[in-house]
């Protein structure tokens, strides 16, 4: 991470101190289990520490509302959690705040805290790494049929299994899946991606279950059409589908072929008046013991001293257990073809 010269960590503590009672602070999140789990490890204990007021909202992901409020100089949110698949544009583009390295706290073991990350989880100068997480698809297993899904061609093969597919309403993910269910390898696929032809041949595979899509802006939504049969399949956030599995006894099953895997992280949106205090809640929120709580939804840590405190039982179903069978979602790629893409993806769900 980029060091800069910013307000010292035991300087800020001391400015914060006296300004906490008074102190309130917009968050942004994503909601449902995994907000849950934000608010229980995360939220609470920080306002129990300092007194400080957190307003807890939700959003659909993307970039799009932070740039409407940062171009509108109308700034709403101070701290965002951001998919890293958009925080490398996003941070490019001048809407988040640079993060001071003093934000980054020492371990609890005392290791520290550029060294306690994972490399991915600083590798951005706007962001600190909250979660590593992935998109995986998953089915019910009382509405599937005789025949089960394994692999990511058995998503977009509608003769093998009939029914709706649930899909996020974007580009990311999709294309690759695509390619990927084309005969594209995993290692290959962000190559073949950047050319018109490899995007051709993605939009061609999405042709081929395009009549079969139910499209969601929210992964709240994808346990739901699980549940009542609006699909037989539903691309989702893996954490969402765990929480159904264990604290509501739902009977899916995960895919983890060709799962996406990416890392949240905390940001600041520029030009938030509360600055100081947003890095202040990002030190928190991302010390040792607040992100140890994550796996609580079957989300990994991105600190290796929150490892000694997971619940050995939850390994097996963390993101970081699977990814030899996954593809590393590629931030830079979608910096640089977001926008293209989006525009040519609007344009296909069109015709």
């Amino acid at each position: 991470m980029k060091i800069t010269t910013m307000v010292t960590g035991a300087a800020l503590g001391v400015m914060l101190a006296s300004t906490a009672m008074a102190a309130e602070l917009t968050v942004v999140s994503f909601g449902g289990a995994y907000g849950a789990a934000q608010k229980k490890h995360m939220l609470d204990p920080y306002t129990a520490k300092t007194g400080t007021k957190i307003l807890f909202e939700d959003y659909s992901g993307g970039i799009a509302e932070i740039k409407a409020q940062v171009e509108a100089n109308n700034i709403q949110w101070d701290v965002v959690d951001i998919e890293v698949i958009d925080l490398e544009r996003a941070c490019s583009e001048g809407l988040l705040e640079v993060i001071p390295a003093s934000v980054l706290a020492a371990g609890a073991d005392g290791t520290p805290g550029a060294q306690d990350f994972i490399p991915s989880a600083i590798a951005n100068e706007c962001g600190v790494g909250n979660i590593v997480w992935t998109i995986i698809y998953a089915y019910n297993e009382k509405t599937i049929g005789s025949v089960k899904p394994t692999s990511i061609g058995d998503f977009f093969d509608t003769k093998k299994i009939s029914g709706k597919r649930a899909m996020r309403k974007r580009p990311q993910v999709n294309m690759e899946w695509a390619l990927i269910a084309d005969g594209v390898a995993a290692d290959k696929v962000y190559e073949v991606l950047a050319t018109d032809a490899g995007q051709a041949r993605a939009f061609a595979k999405l042709d081929t279950i395009k009549d079969d899509i139910v499209w969601f802006d929210s992964w709240s939504q994808v346990p739901q059409l699980l549940n009542d049969g609006g699909a037989v399949m539903g691309q989702s956030a893996n954490g969402r589908i765990f929480d159904a599995i264990k604290k509501d006894g739902k009977p899916f099953k995960m895919v983890w072929d060709a799962h996406v895997y990416d890392l949240d992280v905390w940001a600041v949106v520029k030009g938030s008046k509360k600055k100081d205090l947003a890095f202040d809640f990002i030190s928190f929120a991302t010390g040792t013991k607040p992100l140890s709580g994550m796996p609580d939804v079957a989300y990994g840590p991105t600190r290796k001293s929150s490892m000694a405190l997971v619940d050995p039982a939850v390994i097996p179903d963390l993101p970081t257990s699977h990814l030899d069978e996954g593809v590393k979602a590629d931030g830079i790629f979608w910096a640089d073809f977001g926008e293209s893409l989006g525009e040519k993806f609007n344009e296909w769900l069109l015709k």
